[in-house]
């Protein structure tokens, strides 16, 4: 493996991280929205705030990881990527930004008017966000980023049926995700009611992200040949995977199963990141631009690799205590149960 190869992986990693609690923590603020207004969504969203609370900020650490590797790394990729694709990926950034603002001030704000307009704002961005990133991976994935700075159609470039379709699985999958972490952590309240809540959405979801990945499997063949080609020949062994996750975590989660279905449908995830970067490879921008080509010069490469490694031992394992001091509710503020919950 060349060395820019390896900091490709490394930027990855950040990505695969990046989609896994960064995708959690969007759909948690889709399910929000969704919860309804009144005591019937007051349930779920009390307990949204009381999972993410902790996390939400530091889930982005992986995305600032992602964008930090890819423009010291790989400048002409992040150049053309960041110019041509500047619309979805401004709106993505709007999207973080509104959300963080509607969730830190949804709950101190003194009227009910302005908290519901909060967590609207707190809910809209959830979605946008995840859907214009995906616009932007579709774009990418369909060769229609070149090379060069503004180099490629500002609008068709992203507004694409591969695109808006990645979206929109985007947007799925993070729903799918943050109802399968928030069963977890409706079990450690020991709430039954909210624990089928969940369940049921988390189903529901399911499918419906099946059928869109369904979708995109013609979609991709029509529009992003050469990804298409490889993620069902070298990427193969890792769709099949994610499969076998994504049926082990429903049948675990049908049952009502304590244990396994959180790791199982991480692993979905995680094996469909990893197939599509198979796919993609050796390209940054398939079929204009490899690792190689974008690589930065060898000294910036093993500088990047050095901080990794220094990541790796002082960032991660801080990173890890969080998670787990989280995980046995060390951090959260008092739960406070409000009425009961709509309907599953």
């Amino acid at each position: 493996m060349s060395e820019a190869d390896a900091v490709a992986a490394v930027l990855w990693v950040g990505v695969t991280l990046y989609a896994v609690f960064g995708g959690a923590d969007f759909g948690a603020g889709l399910w929000a929205l969704l919860a309804g207004g009144g005591e019937r969504g007051r349930r779920p969203r009390a307990l949204i705030d009381w999972a993410i609370g902790p996390v939400w900020e530091a889930n982005h650490v992986w995305l600032i990881f992602a964008l930090v590797v890819m423009w010291t790394a790989f400048p002409d990729a992040f150049a053309s990527i960041f110019s041509t694709l500047f619309i979805p990926l401004s709106l993505a950034a709007l999207g973080i930004v509104l959300r963080g603002a509607g969730f830190a001030f949804h709950g101190v704000a003194a009227r009910e008017g302005g908290r519901r307009v909060a967590e609207v704002l707190f809910g809209l961005s959830s979605i946008l966000t995840p859907f214009f990133m995906g616009t932007a991976v579709g774009a990418v994935a369909s060769g229609r980023v070149p090379v060069g700075n503004a180099a490629g159609d500002a609008v068709t470039s992203w507004l694409n049926p591969l695109s808006l379709l990645v979206g929109t699985l985007f947007v799925a999958t993070s729903a799918y995700l943050a109802a399968v972490f928030l069963i977890s952590d409706a079990r450690r309240l020991g709430d039954d009611g909210l624990e089928r809540y969940f369940r049921a959405r988390a189903l529901a979801v399911a499918v419906v992200a099946g059928a869109i990945a369904i979708a995109g499997i013609f979609v991709l063949r029509d529009d992003a040949r050469y990804v298409y080609d490889r993620l069902v020949d070298q990427g193969l062994p890792l769709v099949i995977l994610s499969a076998v996750c994504g049926i082990g975590a429903l049948a675990l989660i049908a049952r009502g199963a304590r244990r396994g279905a959180r790791e199982l449908a991480v692993g979905a995830v995680v094996a469909v990141v990893w197939g599509w970067g198979v796919a993609q490879f050796p390209y940054v921008l398939p079929e204009r631009l490899t690792i190689s080509q974008a690589a930065a010069p060898d000294a910036t490469l093993t500088a990047v690799l050095i901080v990794f490694g220094v990541a790796v031992i002082v960032v991660l394992p801080a990173l890890a205590f969080l998670y787990a001091l989280t995980q046995r509710s060390m951090l959260e503020g008092e739960y406070e149960r409000p009425g009961p919950a709509g309907g599953g």
